[in-house]
């Protein structure tokens, strides 16, 4: 018996990968095609159009703190303004509709349906007593205990300052912003100016004294610093650079007959920066004295903190390649240095997720690193150099959101603690900064976004995944615990409609353990028995994770599906927002651009999914995204067949210096050329669109052009598209249209419409 069952299971199985293998493809006739062009248009104009209701709450706060109104949407424009009480969980209707309504109608003359009263730039007035809102043209004035209600001409109050707790919060600041003080010291007592290249001190008098005789025009003096006591002035002795120009020309300028030529300053890898030499001069003395530490040569002059006493100061430190960090003491009187910090890598620190709070009062900073792997919080005690972890384990801090001094605690955003969640989804927590006491504030699965009560008591929680529609929840902050469900978003009419949603997947990478996270699109109406040529929106650009995480209709993906394709979207190795492991494969590599783990993952998606034909797959991207479209058929010519690449930074040493030395490295090397679709356009075998805005001062246009000129030496066939007066685009609505057809043409071998016979 057992061995019969046994056969009939490999029979069943047999016949089973006998059929997903012999499903025949999907072969749309034209006219079939232009019905699927028709439904796309369609699509993106009606998709979501009065089928997704209640997908937000935009609260507005009673004064009290303890009570807030928001707009509820249903089928058909009806609308109901509710009242949410914070403190017990209990809603009800804002005001009598009818009443509210009638009145409106009274005085415009225009019948009002109750239900679907339209207010706008809603106030709460009389210490929530009354509202103020906007409708028929007309401004009101209701009041909440019996609904009525007034036309009226008040002004509107001014909006409201930014809240203590909001101003409070520590701005990530650029290093690539040259940082100064004001030129008058913090007692305004005197003014420090730059004359004739040298520094000057001026008084109320006007009567000047000249610190430095030494600068030129060679070599000035500049970037001016105050201590906050007065007593001493930081600046630097400069040896300038003059970046190099970069141009493009605009073709069609109305009302001329001749193309304009643009130009500006652009730093390519390997340029060479300003230098600064740091002094340190006592304003009583005029003392001069010269700072124990390397010339600056990368990043412009430092931002400085200086600590309690106003004797020393602290300065950072990113050594030019992006593979050393360090925060500096100096004593202002004696010129000495002390590392207080020093983080070094055999890759890449990643400089602008270098979170630094300073806390001069209690000699600390807050640091946020990747050292241990993860990207976590730490203390660091300033005067002993001791750092302290705050936060640790197998999970990365996204975001620092507010730092309570007073209370010692740090509000942040982390994804990656639930172990059996998606490692990208953001949560929000709360955390001692001695790493105890921490409270998760967004404990339900899912992407959240929370927006706070305005005295911060309160909060709303807003979470959802890419085909589960939002929930927003009230909880209280002092220890996240849930009052309520506010709302959840109703879709019922959507599904109704027959659209579909995106699904999110996962197949393991290269190394056959790490999970690599995507999401798939479909057309609304596909047969599952036939395949389908599968089309990748690709960015592996390494500054951030692309994949969309919220609740997602609609869209430039699910539009390209309905032409008959399956279009994903997928983070390979070498994005951000996981380990540093995961994020270091991209180190002098970017041509990698995670195509080892996105091929897997198209090929397990076509396992599960008989209908996705891994034999035809395309895809398409822009600026980095565009340098990776083109790379896939070159490095992956036996995977993908056709790509779309827009604005691509097709070579790393022609585009902007700061993102590419930052995952390239410095100095420039031979894996720079190695790794150019310019170098390696020789290869190109699939179908390509190279699509270009003459105008893109983000990627020089002569990057597109060199991969052109580098193609047709080798005499290869593509279809070229340079859009007059675009800038750093996809190419626009034009462009889009153009990828398109080419995908249809080069996936399914049937012409686009004509447009110009008026097809579309």
């Amino acid at each position: 018996m057992c061995r019969k069952l046994c056969l009939l299971i490999c029979i069943f199985f047999t016949g089973l990968k006998s059929f997903t293998q012999n499903l025949e493809a999907y072969t749309p006739t034209r006219e079939e095609i232009m019905e699927r062009y028709r439904f796309a248009a369609f699509s993106d104009s009606t998709i979501n159009r009065g089928k997704i209701f209640n997908t937000t709450v935009q609260p507005v706060w009673f004064p009290d703190g303890k009570s807030f109104l928001y707009r509820r949407a249903f089928k058909d424009s009806v609308r109901e303004y509710v009242r949410v009480y914070a403190e017990n969980g209990k809603k009800k209707t804002l005001f009598n509709h009818q009443k509210v309504a009638a009145a409106v109608s009274s005085k415009t003359g225009k019948p009002i349906h109750p239900q679907k009263l339209q207010l706008t730039n809603i106030e709460i007035r009389n210490a929530g007593k009354e509202i103020l809102f906007d409708t028929e043209g007309k401004t009101w004035l209701c009041r909440l205990s019996d609904s009525d209600c007034r036309d009226t001409v008040m002004i509107r109050v001014q909006p409201q300052t930014t809240p203590q707790w909001r101003r409070q919060n520590p701005l990530y600041r650029s290093r690539w912003i040259s940082y100064r003080t004001d030129s008058i010291s913090p007692d305004r007592s005197l003014t420090a100016v730059i004359k004739n290249n040298n520094i000057y001190i001026t008084d109320h008098h006007h009567k000047d004294r000249q610190l430095t005789f030494d600068g030129s025009e060679a070599k000035p003096y500049g970037s001016l610093a105050w201590s906050p006591d007065s007593r001493f002035l930081v600046g630097y002795r400069l040896n300038p650079y003059k970046d190099s120009l970069v141009y493009y020309i605009n073709t069609s300028v109305e009302n001329t007959t001749r193309g304009a030529l643009r130009s500006q300053p652009y730093k390519q890898p390997g340029d060479p920066f300003t230098t600064y030499e740091m002094f340190v001069f006592d304003i009583a003395t005029g003392k001069i004295t010269e700072a124990e530490t390397e010339t600056i040569d990368f990043f412009p002059a430092p931002l400085l903190t200086w600590n309690k006493n106003n004797h020393s100061f602290l300065f950072e430190r990113v050594d030019r390649g992006h593979q050393r960090f360090r925060i500096v003491e100096v004593n202002a009187e004696t010129g000495k240095t002390r590392t207080v910090a020093d983080e070094k890598t055999e890759t890449f620190i990643y400089e602008q997720k270098i979170f630094t709070h300073y806390l001069p009062e209690t000699n600390e900073i807050l640091w946020a690193s990747e050292k241990d792997g993860w990207r976590h919080l730490y203390l660091v005690q300033t005067e002993t150099g001791e750092i302290h972890p705050v936060t640790s384990g197998k999970w990365v801090v996204r975001e620092i959101d507010s730092i309570d001094k007073k209370n010692r605690m740090i509000w942040f955003r982390a994804s990656g603690m639930n172990p059996d969640e998606d490692p990208y989804y953001v949560h929000y927590y709360r955390i001692g900064f001695d790493g105890n006491n921490l409270v998760h504030l967004t404990p339900s699965d899912g992407h959240h976004s929370i927006s706070y009560s305005p005295d911060r008591k309160y909060y709303l929680d807003t979470y959802s995944q890419v085909h589960i529609p939002p929930v927003i929840e009230l909880r209280r902050t002092s220890d996240g615990k849930k009052i309520m469900e506010v709302e959840r978003a109703d879709i019922s009419h959507y599904l109704a409609a027959g659209f579909r949603l995106p699904e999110p997947f996962t197949a393991k990478g290269r190394d056959g353990v790490t999970d690599i996270w995507g999401v798939v699109f479909r057309p609304t109406r596909f047969d599952s028995t036939r395949k389908y040529p599968v089309i990748e929106n690709i960015y592996a650009g390494p500054q951030d994770s692309f994949v969309p995480k919220s609740f997602t209709t609609g869209g430039e993906m699910q539009s390209m599906a309905e032409l008959g394709f399956i279009v994903v979207q997928i983070d390979g190795m070498g994005t951000s927002n996981r380990s540093k492991a995961f994020h270091d494969v991209c180190w002098k590599n970017l041509a990698d651009a995670g195509f080892a783990d996105r091929i897997l993952w198209i090929q397990a998606l076509a396992k599960k999914y008989p209908y996705v034909d891994a034999e035809k797959v395309g895809l398409y991207g822009t600026s980095a995204g565009g340098q990776n479209a083109l790379g896939g058929l070159l490095f992956h010519p036996e995977f993908y067949k056709a790509a779309v690449s827009s604005c691509g930074c097709h070579d790393n040493r022609v585009d902007k210096q700061w993102w590419n030395e930052q995952w390239m490295g410095y100095p420039v090397g031979k894996h720079y050329e190695e790794q150019s679709n310019v170098t390696n356009a020789y290869k190109l075998q699939g179908d390509l669109l190279l699509i270009v805005g003459e105008e893109d001062t983000n990627v020089p246009p002569e990057s597109t052009y060199r991969v052109a000129d580098a193609l047709i030496k080798s005499g290869k066939q593509f279809d070229f598209l340079a859009i007059p007066g675009l800038g750093h685009s996809d190419g626009g609505p034009y462009g889009k249209k153009k990828k398109r057809d080419f995908f249809v043409k080069s996936l399914y071998g049937i012409d686009p419409p004509n447009r110009n016979k008026g097809e579309l």
